[in-house]
C-alpha cells in the first residue's frame, strides 16, 4: 500500500476585500477541508503553506497559520512558485507522504490581495519577471500574455472572437459556482460593443473581458498515505501523475510564443507517470489567467493540435457536455485569482468531479481529471493527474 490520495478539500469564497486577517482567511479553506476529510487537527502530521509573498505584511506565514490552526508542534513549511504555489505544494506533500516521513499533510494556499492597491498588485506581479532586465521597463502580466496572443493570432489565425468565446464559457459556469467572484452571464456581443466594459482595451489584443481579476481567498488539500486514506475516507482520490518544469524568466530565452514549454513538459511527465494519454482525461482545470491562456493550454496538453485549440471552444467541446470539459467551475476568469489559493481551488474542483459531488458543474461519470497550473508567464508549470477507484 504505497499510493497517495487526497482525502479532503476546502475553499473559501473568492472575494474582493475580505474583511478579516490572513489567518482568518486561511481558516475558512482549512475548516472546510478538515470537515470534508472527517479528521481532526491531531491527525495532521505536517503542513505546507503556499502563497506569493509581498501582498501582505506577514513574513513566514506558515508559522502564524500553524499556531492559529492548532497545527503546532508539527513541522510546517512555506512554499512559493507564484501562481502555481499550491500545485507545487501538492507535489511536496506527495513526496513527504510517499517517503514515509508523514502520513497526513495539509496543503494551505492563500492570498489576500486587497491589502494593497491594484497598481501595487500589478507592480508585484511584474516583479515575478526579471527585476534587472524586464520589470523595470513596465512589463505587466497582460502585456506578456498579449505577446502570446499576438503570436498565436499571427501564426494560426486565432481571432478576438475565439478568445471571447472562452470568457462566455467561463461565465456560463461561474453562475453556478457559489465560490466564484463573478456570477453573471457574459454575452459574446459585449466584446464588440464599444460602450461595454468587457470590450475596453487592456493590452492589445487583450480586453477587459480577456483578463482574470485579483481576489482574496484560501484553499486547502488534505493528502494522505493509502493506509490512512482507506481508514479515513470513503472516496479517496488518488494522485496518479505529477509533472513540473521551469523556463527562462527572460522572454529572450524562450523558443516559442505560441505555447508554454513548461506546460508541455509538465504534461508529458504527468501523463507518463500516470500511464495515460491526453485522450484519457475526462475533465480538466487549466490556468486561464487570460482567455488566450486557455486556448494555449488545450494545445500544450495535447487536447488539440497546435493551432486547433480555437476549434475546441468554437465547437463547444470544452463545455460540460463536450468531449473534454475544461474549467466547468468558471476557471480563474470567473472565480478570480487569489494567487496562492488558485491551484488548490482547481484541485478541489477536480476532486469533487471525480467524487460525483460537483452539483450543477458535474461532468458525467469522470474517472480521470487533470489540473494545469502555471506560475508567472510560463516560468513555472505544473500538471497534476488525479483518479478515482
Amino acid at each position: 500500500m504505497d499510493r497517495v490520495a487526497i482525502i479532503g478539500v476546502g475553499q473559501s469564497a473568492f472575494v474582493r476585500g475580505y474583511p478579516g486577517s490572513i489567518r482568518e482567511l486561511a481558516f475558512e479553506g482549512f475548516k472546510e477541508a478538515l470537515e470534508d476529510a472527517k479528521i481532526s487537527v491531531s491527525d495532521i502530521g505536517a503542513s505546507i503553506v503556499c502563497s506569493a509573498p509581498e501582498y501582505d505584511k506577514q513574513r513566514s506565514p506558515s508559522g502564524v497559520f500553524a499556531e492559529y490552526l492548532g497545527l503546532t508542534p508539527q513541522p510546517t513549511f512555506y512554499l512559493e512558485s507564484l501562481c502555481s504555489s499550491t500545485s507545487m505544494g501538492l507535489r511536496m506533500a506527495y513526496s513527504l507522504v510517499k517517503s514515509g516521513l508523514h502520513d497526513v499533510v495539509a496543503v494551505l494556499g492563500f492570498q489576500k490581495m486587497s491589502e494593497i492597491s491594484s497598481a501595487e498588485s500589478q507592480e508585484r506581479m511584474g516583479r515575478g519577471a526579471d527585476i534587472q532586465w524586464e520589470s523595470p521597463f513596465g512589463t505587466m502580466m497582460p502585456a506578456y500574455y498579449a505577446m502570446f496572443a499576438k503570436a498565436h493570432m499571427e501564426k494560426y489565425g486565432t481571432t478576438l472572437e475565439d478568445m471571447a468565446l472562452v470568457r462566455v464559457k467561463s461565465a456560463t459556469y461561474g453562475q453556478v459556482n457559489e465560490k466564484a467572484l463573478f456570477r453573471k452571464p457574459v454575452a459574446l456581443e459585449s466584446f464588440s460593443d464599444p460602450e461595454h466594459f468587457m470590450s475596453g482595451p487592456v493590452s492589445s489584443p487583450l480586453r477587459v473581458g480577456d483578463c482574470c481579476a485579483n481576489a482574496d481567498g484560501s484553499s486547502c488539500l488534505i493528502v494522505a498515505s493509502e493506509e490512512k486514506a482507506r481508514s479515513f475516507s470513503q472516496k479517496p482520490v488518488w494522485i496518479l501523475g505529477l509533472g513540473a518544469a521551469s523556463a527562462s524568466v527572460n522572454m529572450s530565452g524562450r523558443d516559442i510564443f505560441t505555447g508554454l514549454a513548461v506546460a508541455r513538459q509538465a504534461g508529458e511527465q504527468a501523463y507518463k507517470m500516470a500511464g495515460i494519454e491526453p485522450k484519457d482525461v475526462d475533465v480538466a482545470e487549466v490556468h486561464d489567467c487570460f482567455t488566450i491562456s486557455e486556448i494555449l493550454a488545450y494545445e500544450d496538453l495535447g487536447f488539440a493540435e497546435p493551432g486547433e485549440g480555437k476549434d475546441l471552444i468554437k465547437g463547444k467541446e470544452t463545455y460540460r457536455e463536450g468531449s473534454i470539459p475544461v474549467n466547468v467551475d468558471g476557471g480563474l476568469l470567473s472565480k478570480g485569482h487569489p494567487i496562492g489559493a488558485t491551484g488548490g481551488s482547481q484541485i478541489r474542483t477536480i476532486v469533487l468531479e471525480l467524487r460525483g459531488e460537483a452539483g450543477e458543474m458535474q461532468v458525467k461519470d469522470p474517472k480521470i481529471g487533470l489540473v494545469h497550473n502555471i506560475g508567472g508567464v510560463g516560468l513555472y508549470g505544473t500538471v497534476s493527474i488525479l483518479g478515482r477507484e
